[in-house]
C-alpha cells in the first residue's frame, strides 16, 4: 500500500481545518457538561449488606426528589457495583439535613455501611479545573520543546497544531454527547496528547533518517516515502488499540463512559492527523527545501541529470 499524502497537502490541510472547526463549534456551542469534581456537590458511598439494583436505588432517589431537588434524574449520577454490593451517589451540593434524610431513606431498601460521606465545595473544583489547564498548558509546552530540541521549530509547530486538532475532536465530540466531565476526562486528555505524538514522533523519525540519506528524491517525495514506510504500523497500533477501547466501553458501565470515549475519540482521529496533518503541515512549512537541493552528481558518469536532486 502507498498513499500520495504530501501531493495532496492543501487538500488534507483544507479538510482538516474545517474538521476542526465543526469540533470546535460543538464545543463553543454545547460547552462541557462539568461534573461534581469541577463544579463541587456532595458524594455519599454506601455499602449493602443484600443485593441491590441500580433500578431499586434509582425508584427511592425519583421519590426522593420531589422534596430534594438535588436527586433529581438530571442531577445526580449514581454507580451500582452488582460484584459488592457498593453504591456511589454524586449530587449538587446537599444541606447536613438533606444528606441525614437521604441515608434514612435508603435504609428501607437494606442494611448498609456508610463508607463515605463528603462534599466538595465549588472552590475546589475552581481549584481543579485551573489545575487541569495549566496541566494541559504545560504538557503542550514540554512536547513543543522536546520536538524542537530533537528535531525543529517548524515541526514542533506541526506537531502541536495536530494534538491541538485531536484535543478539539475529542472536546467536541463529549460536548455534543453531553458526557459528564470529571477527573479521569484529564486523564484521558492528557494521555491522547502523549499517544498522538507518539505516532507523530514516529513519522519525524524515519524523516530525519531519511534526510541524512544522499537521495533523487525532492524533500516532498522523500516525506511522502517516509510516511509509507511506517503507515501500516501506525494504523497497526492503532487499531489494535481501539479495539481493547471498544471493549471497554461496552463491557465497563457507565463510570468509564465519558474516559473510555474521550480516548476512543482522541486515538482515532489521532491516527488521522499524525498522517494527513503532522507531515503535509512540515511539508507547507518547509516546501522551498525542494527547490535547495543540488542535482546528484556521480563521479563515473560526466552526464549527470540537472533535474535530479538529492537531500543532504
Amino acid at each position: 500500500m502507498y498513499i500520495e499524502v504530501i501531493k495532496h497537502s492543501k487538500k488534507w490541510i483544507t479538510l482538516s481545518t474545517i474538521s476542526f472547526i465543526i469540533f470546535l463549534g460543538m464545543f463553543l456551542v454545547k460547552g462541557l457538561n462539568y461534573g461534581i469534581d469541577f463544579t463541587g456537590g456532595s458524594l455519599i458511598q454506601l455499602n449493602y449488606t443484600n443485593n441491590i439494583t441500580l433500578t431499586e436505588i434509582n425508584k427511592e432517589l425519583d421519590e426522593l426528589s420531589v422534596e430534594i431537588p438535588q436527586l433529581s434524574s438530571t442531577a445526580r449520577k449514581v454507580q451500582v457495583s452488582q460484584a459488592d454490593n457498593n453504591v456511589i451517589i454524586r449530587t449538587a451540593e446537599m444541606s447536613d439535613k438533606e444528606t441525614e434524610k437521604l441515608l434514612t431513606n435508603l435504609q428501607t431498601l437494606g442494611d448498609y455501611k456508610l463508607e463515605r460521606a463528603e462534599k466538595v465545595g465549588a472552590t475546589i473544583g475552581e481549584e481543579l479545573k485551573t489545575s487541569a489547564i495549566y496541566a494541559l498548558t504545560i504538557g503542550g509546552l514540554l512536547i513543543v520543546l522536546y520536538i524542537t530540541m530533537r528535531y525543529e521549530f517548524k515541526f514542533a509547530i506541526a506537531g502541536i497544531l495536530t494534538l491541538l486538532h485531536d484535543v478539539t475532536a475529542a472536546l467536541g465530540v463529549i460536548a455534543l454527547l453531553g458526557y459528564e466531565v470529571d477527573t479521569p476526562f484529564i486523564a484521558a486528555i492528557l494521555t491522547i496528547l502523549g499517544y498522538s505524538i507518539n505516532d507523530t514522533i514516529i513519522i519525524y523519525d524515519r524523516i530525519r533518517e531519511s534526510l541524512r540519506k544522499k537521495s533523487d528524491l525532492t524533500f516532498g517525495e522523500v516525506l511522502n516515502k517516509s510516511l509509507n514506510q511506517v503507515l501500516v504500523r501506525s494504523i497497526n497500533t492503532s487499531v489494535t488499540t481501539l479495539l481493547a477501547l471498544v471493549a471497554i466501553l461496552v463491557f465497563g458501565g457507565d463510570s468509564l463512559r465519558t474516559f473510555t470515549t474521550t480516548l476512543l475519540v482522541g486515538i482515532g482521529v489521532g491516527t488521522y492527523s499524525s498522517i494527513y496533518i503532522s507531515t503535509p503541515l512540515v511539508y507547507l512549512f518547509e516546501k522551498k527545501r525542494d527547490d535547495k537541493y543540488e542535482p546528484k552528481k556521480d563521479d563515473d558518469d560526466d552526464n549527470s541529470h540537472p533535474e535530479e536532486k538529492i537531500v543532504v
